[in-house]
């Protein structure tokens, strides 16, 4: 019986989807998109000052070879055979930066996350050498000079870490995206591994040209990076290598999207003007352009969506970028510990059914797009006796929906025809309170597919059509129909508007916090030129925390 059930499910592709949250290996029946098992593991962030955020590079690779193991004794547990495993995607959390040692295999620093501000600094003397009519960083790149992308991160570890520059003085060091760290410890590491990333990734490090689809020489030099330690660039769907070690070795590693082009793919958004919007620890909304580069007007990225096959074209996408979504739920629960868990938000966001006039703009980072405001910081407002730790639960969610909102009215504007419906995915569309809420804040349908993993599925599309392994037909009449979950708006128009624009209030009341200098040394005489409603803000949260912990109503 094991036999035959073994025959029936054919192919199988695993996919590598390590987040800036978690880390998964998902392993998918190549046929029918049917997701067997998979396994997931937690990863710490640290925040070793105010504003910086890393994250230890052996932790993220020891937990992608925990997650392999145990999804494959799973599927060993389901009868499955792990030898119909045929090729392996990975899809990663862009722009965080690795600096190794290629010679033994150490990390020479943390990994850099793309949250981290600590190059604000850097950004802003930065600008001042880019003439103002000819925004040759922009135009070659399609990103804004931001402390969000890996030029300025690798920038910042070249002037401050010895043991970087040392290692590239003796031409030692190797920089990647998390991807090409994966790809090149899973194929060999220091016997052998092979130093690559995909197109998709290496359009977000701003030293990419995405013309050209190449490193370029003019960028590398306005950021001062040796060309020498940067990995080659690939296709996102093309055998880079083979598994070295474990329970797959051998198995072709033959797909690499950056997460938001692996969504955008899973969704089957292949046509010009189809669009995705990913819920995880931030959000990220992507709309197809084609094969045309298609520059915003009303602060978007131009990106590289996908190339799925070294001789297949490369399309683009515009995409709308915020810092913080889940990550909102992850602090409620880690810093004001008003939940113990993250799915408890849904219960206490149900409990009110409302917000009761309180404004949650999370601009931990600074704000992304549309306004790309690095001195914003995050602010709870329209506080009263009244409210309680269910109104800023809610008050949460809907800071995502409102924050979805916002790019996806600079989409509208920027492609001329507005989105009948958004095709959703990600972790936190499993709460169906945020998915009414985003319906009813768009006032257009959500729609949510039956299988969310649409990014690992992505990855694993991407590795099971490359050629060399060809188990996954892209071809639109083999792609498996997707069951979906709709959510039709049920507030009237009026109220939506109203709600949207206080937010938009409380979203200004969020800038110009902070300085520079404030920001990258940390330093305590910020708050003597902060106002007095941030100290009003901030007692009322420990208020509301502190009756929340003493078990008080």
């Amino acid at each position: 019986m094991a036999a035959a059930n073994k025959a029936v499910l054919g192919p199988l592709v695993g996919a590598v989807d390590q987040g800036t949250s978690s880390t998964r290996f998902l392993v998918f029946n190549s046929k029918t998109a049917e997701l067997l098992s998979h396994h997931q593991v937690e990863l710490k962030q640290e925040f070793p000052k105010e504003g910086w955020v890393e994250q230890d590079p052996k932790e993220i690779l020891n937990s992608v070879y925990e997650c392999i193991e145990k999804t494959c004794e799973k599927l060993g547990q389901l009868n499955i055979d792990i030898s119909n495993i045929k090729a392996i995607g990975v899809s990663n959390q862009r722009e965080t930066t690795v600096v190794w040692d290629k010679l033994t295999g150490e990390p020479l620093y943390n990994a850099v996350v793309w949250l981290d501000l600590r190059t604000q600094s850097t950004v802003e003397t930065l600008s001042k050498r880019i003439p103002g009519n000819n925004n040759f960083v922009k135009s070659k790149t399609g990103l804004p000079l931001s402390t969000y992308f890996s030029a300025v991160k690798l920038r910042w570890l070249l002037d401050n870490v010895r043991k970087v520059q040392k290692a590239v003085e003796e031409e030692r060091a190797l920089f990647g995206t998390v991807d090409s760290w994966l790809i090149w410890c899973l194929t060999g590491g220091a016997n052998g591994g092979v130093h690559c990333t995909d197109v998709t990734n290496a359009s977000r490090t701003m030293l990419f040209n995405i013309h050209s689809l190449e490193w370029d020489k003019e960028l590398c030099e306005f950021f001062e990076i040796p060309m020498k330690i940067l990995p080659n660039v690939r296709s996102s769907s093309e055998i880079y290598g083979l598994m070295k070690a474990g329970a797959l070795e051998g198995v072709p590693i033959s797909g690499c999207l950056g997460d938001q082009s692996a969504a955008l793919v899973g969704q089957m958004c292949f046509q010009d003007g189809q669009a995705k919007n990913t819920y995880g620890t931030g959000c990220f909304l992507l709309c197809n352009t084609g094969r045309k580069c298609v520059f915003s007007e009303h602060g978007l990225l131009t990106t590289v969506a996908y190339k799925l096959g070294r001789d297949k074209p490369v399309y683009y996408a515009l995409e709308g970028s915020v810092a913080i979504a889940g990550a909102v739920v992850r602090w409620l629960r880690d810093n004001l510990g008003i939940i113990k868990t993250s799915e408890e938000i849904e219960k206490l966001a149900k409990e009110v059914g409302t917000s009761y006039g309180c404004y949650f703009v999370p601009a931990f980072s600074g704000l992304y797009a549309p306004y790309w405001e690095p001195s914003a910081r995050g602010i709870i407002c329209g506080l009263t006796q009244f409210t309680n730790r269910c109104h800023i639960a809610f008050a949460a969610l809907e800071a995502v929906c409102f924050q979805t909102r916002e790019i996806l009215d600079a989409m509208n504007r920027d492609c001329g025809m507005p989105l009948r419906h958004l095709q959703v995915d990600g972790g936190m569309t499993n709460n169906k309170i945020l998915m009414q809420l985003q319906a009813d804040i768009l006032y257009i349908p959500v729609v949510k597919p039956s299988m969310p993993e649409t990014t690992a599925l992505g990855a694993a599309m991407a590795a099971g059509a490359a050629e060399g392994v060809g188990v996954w037909s892209l071809d639109p009449e083999d792609l498996s129909a997707v069951t979906v979950e709709r959510f039709e708006p049920q507030i009237n128009a009026e109220e939506s508007e109203i709600r949207y624009s206080t937010w938009k209030k409380a979203v200004m009341k969020s800038m110009g916090w902070v300085t520079t200098q404030s920001s990258e040394s940390g330093d305590p005489s910020i708050f003597c030129s902060l106002p007095l409603g941030f100290f009003i803000v901030s007692s009322m949260v420990m208020l509301i925390g502190a009756r929340y912990l003493s078990g008080m109503p």
